[in-house]
């Protein structure tokens, strides 16, 4: 097995990118209840460049698993678009910071807000477009995996769904009707997950077979008579 170099490269940029976010998950939980607060208010306050950081790590990863894809012509248009969005919407999230929407509205907080739905609704269609197993005639462990996991990202989207038309329906906050914090990372994980069973599978490419070698010159001229 060879490996294809963007799509190690993205795992590889990407994987950091995901330690330093789980490492702010960890290193907050005496100060951030993660069962209401969302990922984002990591990027809030003197040290939030950090968490743009990991966010912009994982964006680049990911344009580079899609690149991968691309040009392994495992992707698709489609596929390619969506995952290319997901990239897009990240890097959105991490330039542009969370806003504390209590104290009125933000123009940075609006295209922050954007791109966190644009990332989080555009991985589970990518994972499910470009792993569907009835396209690929081989099945590989990745690309079920990577199937498997976009079908649960896409479950989380329509429970946040289901709590919008809730609240809609109830007067309420559509973030009041359920622990949006739980959810949002629920969801983070699964997708996450599914996007580096993608870059697996990118970056598994099979050997080139080894050439024939020319049969002996004696075994050729006795096989001509």
């Amino acid at each position: 097995m060879c490996v294809h170099q963007p799509a190690r490269w993205g795992l590889g940029v990407a994987g950091a990118g995901i330690a330093v976010i789980v490492g702010l998950e960890l290193t907050g939980l005496d100060e951030m209840n993660p069962l209401r607060r969302t990922i984002s208010e990591h990027g809030l306050g003197p040290d939030g460049w950090i968490f743009g950081l990991g966010v912009g790590l994982l964006a680049t990863g990911s344009a580079a698993i899609a690149v991968s894809l691309a040009r392994r012509k495992l992707a698709g248009i489609v596929g390619t678009v969506t995952l290319m969005a997901w990239s897009v919407g990240l890097f959105m999230t991490a330039w542009f910071e969370k806003h504390d929407w209590s104290v009125g509205p933000s123009m940075s907080g609006s295209i922050h807000r954007v791109g966190s739905f644009v990332a989080f609704l555009s991985l589970p269609l990518a994972a499910v477009i470009i792993a569907r197993p009835w396209q690929h005639r081989e099945r590989s462990r990745a690309t079920v995996v990577a199937f498997g996991f976009g079908i649960c990202s896409v479950l989380w989207v329509m429970g946040i769904g289901t709590a919008m038309l809730i609240g809609a329906g109830n007067g309420l906050p559509w973030y009041r009707v359920m622990p949006l914090g739980l959810v949002e990372r629920g969801l983070a994980v699964t997708e996450v997950a599914a996007l580096l069973a993608l870059g697996l599978w990118a970056a598994a490419r099979p050997a080139a077979r080894p050439a024939q070698e020319p049969a002996p010159a004696a075994t050729t001229q006795a096989a001509a008579r």
